[in-house]
């Protein structure tokens, strides 16, 4: 069982060829730069080590997330961010080629649904998509809600219930879901985002290389580290965001990272 002290400091072993890095929580928090992110950054690139931006906000195209890392001081290129949206666009044109999807999300994310073929309308869709929409209205979720009651299938880009920020969490997409759950009784069909296979598997087949070989940094239990779990990969808690040392104490076991650091700046190279 994972302690639930946190490390001083962490030596990367020299089987770790890879970094799966969560954004919002452990590189920053909101538009300020985590202490010694910037720092870590440049060790791990210059350590030789690959490394994904894995982020589970659906609300931006990996070249905004890629954007917002530049403008808080972490060169990035839109081809190093794995953003829910990306995976999840991608899932739908593979296995759900043709279908019409009502979506609950940001322009943002409607573009990278065009990018991959799908297509976004208002009425007679095959799919319910839920994402993290920062402009959600009544009328949207009247809409999806009458859909799903009609059989619609309902699937979501991830399963966060808030979204951290200097001023506290605020609603997600896993709110969202509830409150469509409690209005109709549907719960989703499939969720793409961490700490589901979709994710994991992208991001491994992104990186080219063996789970063993990855660690997965994160501040959350329910979908960094459970993810970690489910995909084999080293899990690394930062306690930087959401995740309380009381939080890690009453985790169940598929939820539990290998390490708890009280922020990347403890990681060594």
């Amino acid at each position: 069982m994972t302690s639930t002290a946190a490390e001083s400091n962490w030596q990367v072993p020299v089987g770790i060829r890879g970094f799966l890095l969560d954004l919002d929580g452990t590189l920053y928090l909101g538009n300020r730069l985590l202490p010694g992110a910037d720092r870590f950054i440049e060790a791990l690139r210059a350590s030789g080590r690959a490394c994904l931006f894995l982020t589970n906000n659906s609300s931006r195209s990996s070249e905004g997330w890629a954007e917002k890392l530049r403008g808080l001081g972490i060169p990035a290129r839109a081809e190093e961010v794995f953003a829910s949206g990306e995976a999840t666009a991608a899932y739908i044109a593979a296995h759900r080629p043709g279908a019409r999807v009502f979506l609950l999300g940001t322009p943002e994310l409607e573009a990278e649904m065009v990018r991959h073929g799908v297509t976004c309308v208002q009425e007679d869709p095959d799919l319910v998509l839920v994402g993290f929409d920062m402009g959600l209205t009544y009328e949207k979720l009247r809409k999806a809600c009458r859909f799903v009651l009609s059989g619609v299938d309902l699937w979501a880009t991830h399963p966060d219930r808030v979204c951290p920020t200097p001023e506290g969490p605020i609603p997600d997409t896993g709110s969202f879901l509830a409150l469509i759950e409690s209005a109709t009784g549907k719960v989703p069909d499939l969720v793409i985002g961490k700490p589901n296979l979709p994710m994991v598997e992208g991001a491994l087949s992104r990186l080219g290389l063996r789970p063993e070989e990855v660690a997965m940094v994160g501040d959350r239990l329910y979908t960094d580290m459970a993810m970690a779990r489910v995909g084999g990969l080293t899990g690394v808690l930062v306690l930087s965001g959401e995740t309380t040392l009381a939080m890690l104490e009453a985790a169940p076991a598929a939820q539990r990272p290998d390490l708890v650091l009280d922020g990347v700046c403890s990681v060594r190279f």
